[in-house]
């Protein structure tokens, strides 16, 4: 595992086997995880909760350009904010493509040359450069912290991964703004409920609940926690100089669709994305948490500054205060 060094997902849609190595190359390269879904079973993958930083598209995937363009639109309609990459056969440019086709694909390329696939992931993808000790930092903070609110558990962190969709994970959502010198935006934790309450029912973390069970309540309670101690982690490590992002008053809406799981940030960056496993020793069971960091409002890499401390030791000490 790697923290330093996000990867993002990709939805391979190319069923030509010549391309197949070129392409698992070229993902491996470029710090992609091309996964592929049967055609019987796309349409369910694309309204599931599975987060995505692009679609890779073959031309002739649908098996007629009728029905590749067909498929691309309806890719289109439920995922808008995912950019659809097209392998063409032979013209690299969108030149004679079906008009509703070239509205919805972003860019083409052809097999023989993949520098124009490159350039895109690169635009659509990797738009933002996310410093290494900022990406290894937030992972080991948080799990840090999560290891003190979850005492008994093994805290993990998968490899930090980049996306562009929009989805919502799970039924808990908390959000709290991120303000500093060089960055300006949101970070939320996301989990399923009922994991987490069974986590909280086993190891009694809270008596409040009728008859000792936990409820909706004491979940909020605990994820509202692991929020504030979290943010309070950045700011100290990461913040700077608090006049200094004070004199910023630019905001824009967010918009939450219940319905469709979806969140706007009012952006079109992508989202720094982490997802840790909460796993019991004893049984081998975990749950999965969810942490996205959107920086939509000011992102200045170049301005980044770290101050330097033991997390650990300080959410350790208390010295992380819930405000």
């Amino acid at each position: 595992m790697n923290l330093d060094e996000p990867v993002s997902k990709v939805l391979v849609l190319d069923d030509c086997p010549v391309h197949k190595e070129a392409l698992k190359r070229f993902c491996d390269e470029n710090h992609l995880v091309g996964v592929k879904v049967g055609k019987n079973r796309l349409p369910s993958v694309l309204r599931s909760n599975i987060d995505l930083g692009a679609v890779l598209f073959a031309e002739s995937y649908g098996g007629s350009p009728e029905a590749s363009a067909e498929l691309a639109v309806r890719i289109n309609a439920v995922r808008p904010e995912l950019p659809i990459i097209m392998r063409r056969d032979h013209d690299p440019s969108m030149d004679g493509l079906p008009e509703s086709l070239r509205r919805v694909i972003c860019a083409a390329y052809v097999a023989h040359d993949m520098a124009p696939l490159r350039r895109v992931i690169d635009e659509y993808i990797f738009s933002l450069d996310y410093p290494n000790a900022l990406v290894r930092g937030i992972a080991e903070m948080t799990q840090a912290i999560l290891g003190d609110v979850f005492k008994d558990l093994t805290i993990t962190c998968d490899t930090p991964y980049i996306v562009r969709d929009r989805i919502i994970f799970g039924e808990v959502f908390s959000l709290i703004p991120l303000e500093s010198a060089w960055c300006r935006g949101y970070m939320t934790m996301q989990a399923e409920e009922a994991p987490i309450l069974e986590l909280l029912d086993r190891y009694r973390m809270t008596g409040n609940a009728p008859d000792g069970e936990a409820d909706f309540r004491d979940l909020n309670s605990v994820l509202g926690e692991v929020t504030n101690l979290v943010w309070g982690s950045f700011k100290n490590r990461y913040a700077g100089d608090a006049h200094a992002w004070q004199r910023s008053d630019v905001q824009v809406p967010l918009l939450v669709n219940h319905k469709h799981k979806y969140i706007s940030f009012g952006s079109g960056n992508p989202q720094l994305c982490f997802m840790y496993w909460l796993r019991d020793p004893q049984s081998g069971r975990a749950v999965r948490l969810h942490q996205r960091f959107v920086f939509s409002l000011n992102w200045s890499p170049e301005d980044f500054t770290e101050v330097t401390g033991d997390v650990g030791a300080m959410v350790a000490a208390g010295e992380l205060d819930l405000f």
